[in-house]
């Protein structure tokens, strides 16, 4: 092979080895992440309200340290519920009013479901976030007469967090969508109530 060949199969090892390298390093940041978004959510897994990330009543003022997602939109009040079902399946309800709020479902890969407040029922929403194995045992349990308005989500995992937003339309509402946001609650059901859930 000519000198001029040896340089070419060389070069094109080479960047077939950096390609390599570089796809590698890109697909496992995830994994090697310390503070990822489902570890730094945790820091908030015993609260039984979502965990402020953006309030947007103050204004003019910088985001605080803790706007740790995607820079939110200014007139979006953002919270956050992280669960671990392992300890039972996580209740997330909330009253509707005048603001339009939603809720988003996160697991370890990212968001599997996604909820307005035009799926609540008589001004609450209900979303109960479940194991497969909690979720035929609530089957099982469930009364047939009684009709059930929660929301039931199968997590593919048990750890992951709530994302809550809620609009502030007008600067006038930023208080109102703060405090939408802060009334959500964020709690385990036991098995006693789930089944008079439905």
């Amino acid at each position: 092979m000519t000198p001029r060949g040896r340089f070419l199969v060389a070069s094109l090892s080479g960047l077939v080895l950096a390609g390599l390298v570089h796809g590698t390093t890109i697909l496992l940041i995830p994994r090697l992440a310390e503070s990822d978004a489902l570890s730094r959510a945790r820091s908030g897994e015993n609260l039984d309200h979502p965990l402020a990330i953006n309030t947007v009543a103050a204004g003019d003022t910088t985001p605080p340290v803790e706007a740790w997602l995607p820079i939110p939109d200014p007139a979006v009040a953002v919270g956050l519920c992280a669960y671990d079902l392992s300890e039972g399946p996580m209740r997330v309800s909330a009253r509707t009013g005048s603001l339009m709020l939603s809720l988003a479902v996160h697991g370890p890969r990212g968001a599997f479901y996604a909820v307005t407040d035009q799926a609540a029922v008589r001004g609450a929403l209900d979303l109960v976030v479940l194991t497969r194995a909690q979720y035929d045992e609530a089957l099982a349990n469930a009364d047939e007469d009684e009709v059930s308005h929660d929301v039931r989500i199968v997590a593919g995992d048990t750890r992951g967090f709530v994302v809550v937003r809620v609009i502030a339309a007008l600067p006038s509402q930023r208080a109102a969508a703060d405090a939408a946001v802060q009334a959500v609650s964020c709690t385990v059901d036991s098995p006693g109530d789930e089944k008079a859930g439905g």
